[in-house]
């Protein structure tokens, strides 16, 4: 049998909009009650960003996450991943700021340069929230998510070299894969490494069992027994994927971030609703969950207790 399966929870994201669905956690208490619920629910990693309280625009902020990051703390055991990938609208050190205020565990890190294209989801509404929701969208159509080179070995200096923080190596395509193999190989990186296989985001890699078995296959080829992987797929992806991921041999990685649905047409009312499924799936299958401190122990995390909040 397998080793326990680590499911990650990315609770808010910088994709869906408020318009979009009423449970979408926006103020810093609805992230961090998301985040302990879907924590209770059998998260062992969740995956951060922040919104700002009043609009529901993505925020990188360190104000906006000091406001959740230590009740996330107090009251469950979860590991706290934060992303450095914000949104396409953000600089760089906009994105870094959070990360480097909170010295979490773990950090996200997209592994390249990228068109993101959200800009689709614009189609489905007639009526906005906000006004910032559907210009974010449309500004997808025209910028990229950038990840050069240099800003990657920035992000590695600053938070992992300076800073003891574990990666979660976001690879929406083949190519990625590659770039993490060599930054591996030119001995940047120490093993194990933890790599998202992020599929069904325009721009990236498509959801199908074909791109599976693809970025896998390639991991195997480039990182050998140095990592582990988990999958994500966006929209209505996102179940079926993740337990394909699970029956090759991989994590999980299941969130309102990717996708707002629960089923077809029928929206997740929480975070917590869609972890409790994929991990009825998973244990139904005759796989066992991994706890937030076995998790820590697979990927050499510095410790909770090593954070800066």
């Amino acid at each position: 049998m397998a080793q326990k399966i680590i499911i990650t929870c990315a609770v808010t994201g910088s994709i869906h909009t408020p318009t979009m669905s009423p449970y979408l956690p926006v103020t810093p208490a609805d992230i961090a009650s998301a985040s302990i619920e879907a924590s209770h629910a059998g998260a062992a990693i969740i995956h951060l960003h922040a919104r700002d309280p009043d609009t529901g625009k993505p925020s990188a902020d360190p104000e906006h996450f000091m406001q959740f990051l230590p009740r996330i703390k107090e009251e469950c055991e979860a590991v706290v991943n934060i992303s450095t990938g914000g949104s396409s609208l953000m600089s760089l050190d906009e994105r870094l700021a959070p990360a480097l205020r909170a010295e979490p565990e773990m950090c996200s890190l997209n592994m390249g340069t990228m068109n993101f294209g959200i800009f689709p989801l614009k189609q489905r509404f007639d009526k906005w929230q906000h006004e910032w929701e559907p210009r974010l969208l449309e500004a997808t159509r025209s910028i990229p998510f950038r990840n050069t080179f240099n800003d990657i070995e920035t992000i590695f200096k600053q938070l992992g070299q300076e800073r003891g923080a574990r990666f979660e190596f976001e690879c929406y395509d083949i190519g990625h894969i590659e770039t993490l193999a060599w930054y591996l190989n030119e001995g940047w990186l120490q093993p194990p490494l933890y790599v998202q296989f992020v599929m069904g985001v325009l721009g990236g890699i498509g959801a199908s069992p074909e791109s599976l078995y693809s970025m896998k296959a390639a991991a195997d080829r480039l990182l050998g027994k140095n990592y582990e992987f988990s999958v994500l797929a966006a929209g209505g992806m996102q179940m079926r994927w993740a337990t394909m991921g699970v029956v090759i041999g991989g994590n999980v990685r299941m969130e309102l971030e990717n996708s707002l649905t629960i089923g077809p047409g029928q929206l997740a009312v929480s975070n917590a609703e869609q972890v409790e499924k994929i991990r009825r799936v998973v244990e139904e299958l005759g796989y066992t969950i991994a706890s937030a401190e076995e998790a820590r122990d697979r990927l050499a995390l510095k410790g909770r207790e090593n954070q800066s909040f």
